[in-house]
């Protein structure tokens, strides 16, 4: 028993061990970090479809308010030339 103990190549086998166990966690770490900001990236792209949502609605509101205020300043025009 002392033999493997003070057996070099199964010290080192075990040290190995050790690093690919800690490798392994780190990886299951960055996955877990990588998942997660994959979710904000989903998030962000939605809240920017809304955003642009919101923006073609307001657009569209402005272009009728242009189309009235035309016809108003039409008819004043109408008005103060009689």
């Amino acid at each position: 028993m002392s033999d493997e103990n003070s057996n070099p190549v199964l010290e080192m086998l075990r040290q190995m061990r050790g690093d690919v166990t800690a490798v392994r966690e780190a990886q299951t770490e960055a996955v877990s970090r990588l998942s997660s900001l994959e979710g904000h990236v989903i998030a962000m792209k939605k809240d920017l479809v809304h955003t642009q949502e919101d923006v073609a609605r307001l657009a569209n509101g402005m272009d009728g308010l242009r189309q009235r205020l035309d016809r108003i300043e039409r008819r004043l025009d109408m008005v103060g030339a009689t």
